[in-house]
């Protein structure tokens, strides 16, 4: 049984960091590729950043370029999203997300089959 469980969120202000988790269970970790999602109220869910199995390959959104990281530890199978620089506008529920496949995937919610119940992130100003 597949499962991810995200972690780290809070509240912070403009300028400030938080780092995310991600722990999965029920599958290889090693061998497959995951996401990072979020959804502020009101609007779709958009994807954030993608890895590769390993992390030898990342992806970002444009929004985020420069001032998020992800990164993955296979031996506590877990996925990371480091957030500097955060900015009043990353405030959303952030979603960790994988298909299962080794594939990197372009980042959109329909292309995942699987979700974290997601942390609340709060930027204030």
């Amino acid at each position: 049984q597949v499962q991810l469980v995200e972690s780290g969120g809070g509240s912070v202000e403009a300028g400030g960091s938080l780092r995310l988790s991600c722990t999965a269970s029920g599958y290889s970790f090693s061998s497959i590729s995951m996401a990072w999602f979020r959804q502020a109220p009101g609007k779709e869910r958009e994807g954030v950043s993608v890895i590769s199995p390993g992390g030898s390959s990342t992806y970002y959104a444009d929004f985020v370029k420069g001032r998020f990281t992800i990164s993955l530890d296979n031996a506590k199978n877990t996925l990371y999203l480091q957030m500097n620089s955060l900015k009043p506008e990353d405030t959303a529920m952030y979603y960790c997300a994988t298909s299962l496949g080794r594939r990197v995937l372009p980042l959109r919610a329909s292309y995942y089959n699987y979700w974290g119940q997601g942390t609340q992130v709060t930027v204030s100003s």
